[in-house]
């Protein structure tokens, strides 16, 4: 059994070594909020242990963040925040290393008024544009992990008595991450190499059409020509490999933009800009959405379709059997880095241009003709359950198990 050092100094190792694979001379730039200093600055160490160049911090706070939205004045929300995207621009455009830990509350903008998230979303989505295509092209590289906070753990925990909840949350992370493991690298390696077996016995297959079908869900996905699905560690333009999310179980795509027709329901809530959105579903015509549905969370939807005309249709297509570790923990963690890789799921807006073959060094516009969609929104949603069938259909028209009651097929 690994103390709680251990298993946090192993963690630092993933995403150091797994996550972000600094190498030599290389710059990094680290955002964090302030609720796991210790795992920052172990971060930090193992940058400069591995060569960095240079390490920079930018931290972020959740209190002072929601006294900004309940007091300031709704024309501030207006304001882009030019110089702190182009500084991270500038390190971007010249090899620096992205390593994001998050931690935010589920909850931290529940109450605020949707017009001043909404602002903000889009002032920093425009600000941040050139950035966010050079992420999805893996121009650079980029990873995202997680730490606890209190309001994060009492939201996943809230049975358990607020004196455990915390150190409850960081062992569930150690075990997703397989930060518990005895030799977390060499158990990340092997990880790695499954997925991307699966991704290649994917991109032999190239089916022309997917199929969903589940309660509530019938919907047909086109997939591009020259499509190419991707799983476990990916490549910068350089060719150093990183893995952008840790933890990871997913293997994805993009659909055709146009291709998309059905409706498919939500299994699992989503944290969508400081508020929970739960029952919801969309329904598709030549891949746009004509109609949406929520329980809960309605203007969080219309906030996030009204992004720009693009964030009407889907950007990915991500598989995920359901017996994996994270479905296999039956925790509900209303962070879309854990629940997305506890069920497949789809994306409205922006595809990575590195899903069709050539696409990472094309412009906007060539993406958009090739059938990639490009919008300033990103929103990964569940639709993975132990109900879900999933067919490929070949040029052919042959129809074949992908996932049958949520698992592999093949």
């Amino acid at each position: 059994m690994l103390t709680f050092e251990q298993k946090l100094n192993n963690y630092a190792d993933i995403i150091v070594k797994i996550g972000a694979n600094i190498q030599q001379g290389q710059s990094v730039m680290v955002n964090a909020t302030i609720d796991a200093p210790e795992l920052v600055r172990l971060v930090v160490k193992k940058a400069y242990e591995a060569g960095a160049y240079q390490v920079k911090v930018f931290w972020h706070d959740d209190a002072t963040s929601r006294i900004h939205y309940d007091l300031a004045p709704l024309e501030s929300f207006l304001e882009e925040p030019k110089w702190s995207a182009g500084e991270k621009l500038e390190m971007a455009e010249k090899g620096a290393a992205s390593i994001t830990i998050g931690s935010a509350d589920p909850d931290l903008l529940s109450g605020v008024p949707q017009e001043k998230i909404r602002n903000a979303d889009r002032t920093a989505r425009k600000a941040n544009e050139r950035y966010r295509q050079m992420s999805q092209a893996f121009k650079f590289t980029w990873s995202l992990a997680t730490a606890p906070s209190a309001a994060w753990a009492a939201k996943v925990f809230p049975d358990l008595p607020q004196e455990e909840q915390v150190s409850k949350l960081w062992d569930t992370i150690f075990q997703m991450v397989r930060a518990d493991q005895p030799d977390p690298i060499a158990a990340w390696e092997a990880h790695i190499k499954q997925l991307k077996s699966k991704a290649q016995y994917l991109n032999d297959k190239a089916y022309k059409y997917l199929h969903y079908v589940a309660p509530g869900t019938d919907l047909t996905l086109e997939m591009p020509k020259d499509q190419i699905w991707l799983g476990g560690s990916k490549q910068n333009e350089q060719g150093t490999w990183f893995v952008p999310n840790l933890p990871t179980e997913e293997v994805y795509s993009a659909p055709l933009r146009t291709g998309v027709n059905g409706t498919i329901s939500s299994t699992k809530p989503l944290s969508y800009n400081g508020n929970i959105v739960d029952n919801f579903s969309f329904t598709f015509e030549n891949g746009r959405v004509v109609d949406f549905t929520a329980e809960q969370g309605e203007e969080a939807i219309k906030g996030l379709l009204d992004t720009d005309d693009e964030a009407k249709f889907l950007g990915e297509v991500a598989l995920v059997p359901h017996t994996s570790p994270i479905s296999d923990s039956n925790i509900l963690f209303y962070k879309t880095i854990f629940d997305e890789n506890a069920s497949c799921h789809l994306a409205l807006g922006s595809a990575y241009s590195s899903c069709i073959k050539g696409g990472a060094g094309l412009s906007r516009e060539a993406l958009l003709e090739r059938g990639l969609n490009q919008s300033m929104a990103h929103t990964d949603f569940m639709v993975g359950s132990a109900e879900l069938n999933l067919y490929g259909i070949t040029e052919d028209g042959t129809r074949e198990p992908i996932l049958l009651n949520g698992n592999w097929a093949f």
